[in-house]
């Protein structure tokens, strides 16, 4: 990868959940290789007006998303249609989950589970589907979906986040034939990553997880937005498959 930017210069990105976590280390690193980037929030406009502030480069906004509102999807399509002009890149990194032990099917209730399909599922792909226009335009589109290793293992936060990324996966390879030859669709999955999604789950939970692991080592943000990198820059004759972040934990 081009340390100066070359790789993605006059590229124009969506991150949808780029204002924390995996979302805003690829939108450091997108704008760090020339990207221009859309960052979507929903209730953490200050946090990514602060990080696009922070930004190398320049041209990028940032745009209200509501995974479960369709109305700001369509928003979202229409400001960057007009602001950009085009969309070269699309990383669906925004979802939802909420720990729930997989034993206790009485907690997991149908609101929690409708919950997590809505931000997992369908609100990627109304993205995904909002976006297909700019991202054919492009004619070298690529669409990179934050999945889980929840999704092979069937280990995670709860069932309905299992389920939910699962269903993300199939979604990728079904759409990775839809949209081809003129975009690609991926997915990176990561394990368990040193970031605030899971409540609960602190520094010391994420070491205790990392030393079953044959690596032994926490993943952090910035080694998911490596390899959502890998996939743009890198793997260019890949489509419909995902890659594994987890320091090799779907093993154990």
């Amino acid at each position: 990868m081009n340390s100066n930017g070359g790789e993605l210069t006059g590229k124009v990105a969506v991150v949808t959940g780029g204002s924390g976590g995996i979302g805003a280390a690829t939108v450091r690193r997108l704008a760090s290789e020339g990207c221009t980037v859309a960052v979507t929030y929903n209730t953490g406009e200050e946090r990514a007006r602060q990080m696009l502030a922070e930004l190398s480069g320049r041209g990028h906004g940032a745009f209200r998303l509501s995974l479960h509102d369709g109305s700001t999807v369509r928003a979202l399509a229409d400001q960057v249609r007009e602001r950009y002009g085009r969309v070269d890149i699309l990383i669906n990194s925004a979802g939802y989950t909420q720990p729930i032990a997989h034993a206790d099917l009485d907690a997991l209730t149908d609101e929690l589970f409708d919950a997590m399909l809505i931000a997992n599922v369908r609100g990627p792909f109304s993205v995904i589907r909002a976006l297909n226009p700019l991202l054919q335009a492009s004619g070298d589109g690529v669409i990179v979906n934050v999945s889980s290793i929840s999704a092979f293992t069937g280990s995670g936060s709860s069932i309905a986040y299992c389920a939910s990324k699962a269903a993300l996966d199939t979604m990728t390879m079904s759409l990775a034939r839809a949209l081809g030859p003129k975009v690609r669709a991926m997915c990176v999955s990561p394990g368990a990553v040193s970031t605030g999604f899971v409540a609960g789950r602190d520094r010391a939970a994420l070491e205790k997880i990392a030393q079953s692991t044959p690596l032994r080592r926490v993943v952090e943000p910035e080694d998911v937005a490596g390899a959502i990198m890998a996939c743009i820059v890198n793997l260019r004759t890949s489509t419909g498959s995902r890659l594994i972040v987890d320091g090799g934990r779907f093993l154990v």
